[in-house]
């Protein structure tokens, strides 16, 4: 089974797939973005897109791998990502779907506010480009197409991580220093 965390940036993707890893035996956490850092680094600039998932090789080679890795690994795989066009959504997780892999599709959503708080509090200022992308993101993944939605806002990881656990019926390893 694939688990796709979805969000806008600051939604907490990372932190909650990091987690989920660590509480889920057999778990592998696969990050999309490293095709993207390959296709940079072995294309030329003059061929490169602004973003990596304008590519359509990126999409064809997450698919490929994540297809490969579903078929082969017995385990759960967790993927966190920012997904918000519904056509490069449609080729990544309806492919997967379609080649019959299971996928789990979660999009974690809080206001505003909050995402500018959290990506503050890694950093990041109101300027930065993951903070100019927060209106595009919560406008796209508020579509039923990008459910399941949670509300994050005042959830802690470990409730968010206990809640995507139980929807997909995985036990969780007792959380580290409980």
């Amino acid at each position: 089974m694939i688990i796709w965390i979805n969000g806008a940036f600051g939604a907490g993707k990372t932190t909650t797939a990091e987690e989920l890893q660590r509480r889920v035996s057999d778990s592998f956490l696969y990050d999309p973005e490293n095709v993207g850092y390959f296709i940079r680094s072995v294309f030329p600039a003059s061929l490169l897109e602004s973003d990596f998932q304008d590519h359509q090789i990126w999409r064809e080679m997450n698919v490929s791998v994540l297809g490969d890795l579903a078929r082969q690994y017995s385990g759960t795989i967790i993927v966190p990502m920012t997904l918000v066009n519904p056509d490069y959504f449609e080729e990544l997780v309806g492919q997967l779907r379609s080649q019959g892999v299971e996928v789990r599709h979660f999009t974690l959503m809080a206001e505003r506010k909050t995402l500018l708080q959290r990506l503050t509090s890694r950093g990041e200022d109101a300027n930065s480009w993951s903070a100019g992308q927060i209106d595009r993101c919560l406008a796209a993944l508020s579509a039923e197409r990008f459910g399941q939605h949670m509300y994050t806002d005042d959830l802690t990881t470990e409730q968010i991580v206990e809640r995507i656990a139980a929807e997909c019926k995985l036990q969780l390893n007792p959380k580290v220093g409980s």
